[in-house]
């Protein structure tokens, strides 16, 4: 799939709106009792960075950028607003934030993610864009150091343990981090609105999470 290792202008993208979707089927029987069925085992984020445009200048960047993803055509990296901390949003981020695995002796390559809730139904979501030079890495409590103990694929979310610190059997792997949410345009046309001599504004400027 086509995408470019760059983010969305955070000034802009701190006065969307948006957040995460799912699909779910819903069927209410003649008793009135529903049957629903979970379409997608994960869900989808949509924003909407129309009203984090307020300024001629802000105007002229998205388009910018807009040109230069050729619209649709192009994913990019989009820093949500509400959440792109492997904690809470106001809270500083440290290596034991999230459990990403359990060491065999034998793994080297491990996956970041982020769980949602706690005690029922947690769900684990897959960190595919983070954010580099944040990743920070704990085996066992102990924390380990990047670029020799641990490498870090940022456009994949992959940490990868070198030879001599891969985690043994029964080592619980914990990360922290920040990230960002791969996306596109949802739209191949923009709509501008000049207002004023200092003032302009795009109505609407629908991005979707992009799965990878």
């Amino acid at each position: 799939m086509s995408f470019h290792e760059v983010r969305f202008p955070t000034a802009i993208s701190m006065g969307a709106s948006g957040g995460p979707e799912r699909r779910t089927d819903i069927v209410v029987l003649g008793s009135g009792f529903e049957e629903r069925n979970n379409r997608w085992a994960d869900s989808r984020r949509r924003y909407d960075a129309g009203y984090g445009v307020k300024t001629l200048d802000e105007l002229h960047t998205v388009v910018a950028f807009y040109e230069a993803r050729r619209g649709a055509l192009y994913g990019f990296r989009w820093k949500d607003p509400g959440d792109w901390k492997s904690c809470a949003p106001l809270a500083v981020t440290a290596a034991d934030d999230q459990m990403i695995g359990t060491g065999d002796g034998v793994t080297a390559a491990l996956q970041l993610v982020k769980q949602y809730g706690q005690s029922f139904a947690p769900w684990q979501r897959e960190i595919r864009k983070p954010v580099a030079g944040t990743v920070l890495i704990s085996v066992d409590g102990v924390a380990q150091s990047e670029g020799t103990d641990y490498t870090v694929d940022t456009a994949s979310g992959v940490v990868t343990f070198g030879p001599g610190a891969i985690p043994t059997i029964g080592q619980k792997v914990t990360a922290g981090f920040e990230f960002d949410v791969p996306v596109r345009f949802d739209s191949d046309r923009l709509e501008i609105n000049v207002s004023g001599f200092k003032h302009g504004s795009i109505p609407s400027i629908p991005v979707i999470e992009v799965r990878r």
